[in-house]
């Protein structure tokens, strides 16, 4: 670490969906302002350029999910990993931002200085993709955006099972997706219930011997429209702009609306839940021990499935 720091007025941690976001509307609102975006690894788009699962998709409504400033155009509204990264990284080239990011930048500590009005930032950098050799140096900023969220990128969560070590088959994470995995007529276990397990079952059920999804306890699933089903009819009469905020306020409203009845009658949103599950799977699936969680709606977050795709491959008996 040797020189003067280098001063910049905002410095945004991340050069992934929140990140671009964040470092988007200070280009927008507050020009004037010195901004850099520091990224660990040498790309952007975080979540959406690491994890490569089969059907790797957002769990949340893009309408939402998307930035306001940017209108969502595609006609997904659940949409797979790379119409997403395109979308970031057309926002990035859009707003002027890929000079601004610095790749191979990891902070390694930030200090504040109440006498300075001023963090320091201790950054680890790589002079190339192709060097394990680093070097630090200290940025100063007023302020710190840190959009790195919540994953941890070098090593994903994995429980330890007894007698996992003589297990002789292939054990995969899906963070660290092998390119070449070769799945076809194997027989597959998926561990979990979550977003990631639900979108895994329907890419997966068409290829494998068997596929069955192992929970410790169920998680509420719901059925979502793969497209809007206001999205054509107003696409006739209104610009993309306008289509996207009313559907985008549309999606906002029914979230609270859901979310307060999870509070006011869990119980009556719970049994419609699982009604659906049950209209989806017929009268002699078990629904009430696969998909009958042992908590409120709500009180974590659902599972969403574009047009019951996991639900499908049940009900055809290429999942279980």
């Amino acid at each position: 670490m040797s020189g003067k720091p280098e001063f910049v007025d905002v410095l945004v941690i991340g050069a992934g969906l929140a990140g671009i976001g964040s470092a988007c509307q200070f280009r927008r609102k507050m020009p004037q302002l010195k901004l850099a975006i520091l990224e660990t690894r040498q790309v952007s788009g975080g979540t959406w350029d690491l994890f490569r699962y089969p059907g790797i998709r957002s769990d949340s409504d893009m309408y939402t999910y998307s930035y306001g400033f940017k209108p969502w155009t595609a006609k997904s509204a659940i949409a797979d990993g790379d119409t997403i990264l395109k979308y970031i990284r057309e926002t990035a080239e859009e707003y002027g931002l890929n000079q601004l990011i610095r790749y191979n930048h990891k902070v390694v500590s930030a200090h504040w200085s109440s006498q300075d009005k001023l963090w320091t930032v201790t950054v680890s950098r790589s002079p190339s993709a192709r060097s394990d050799s680093e070097e630090q140096l200290t940025i100063q900023c007023r302020f710190i955006l840190s959009c790195t969220g919540y994953f941890d990128y070098e090593q994903g969560y994995t429980p330890e099972f007894a007698g996992i070590d003589n297990f002789q088959g292939e054990i995969v994470h899906p963070q660290f997706w092998p390119e070449k995995l070769d799945y076809k007529d194997k027989r597959v276990v998926i561990i979990g219930s979550g977003a990631t397990a639900v979108t895994l079952v329907p890419s997966m059920a068409d290829d494998t011997a068997s596929l069955v999804m192992l929970q410790r306890s169920p998680t509420y699933i719901a059925n979502v429209p793969a497209e809007d089903p206001w999205l054509k009819p107003l696409a006739k009469y209104l610009p993309n702009g306008w289509v996207f905020r009313l559907i985008r306020w549309k999606k906002v409203l029914l979230q609270q609306y859901i979310y307060r009845l999870s509070r006011k009658n869990p119980q009556g949103l719970r049994r419609y839940l699982l009604n659906e599950v049950r209209k989806e799977l017929g009268p002699y699936y078990d629904v009430d021990t696969h998909f009958m969680p042992n908590y409120k709606p709500w009180d974590q977050r659902l599972c969403a499935v574009p047009d019951g795709d996991m639900f499908n491959a049940i009900r055809e008996g290429k999942a279980e």
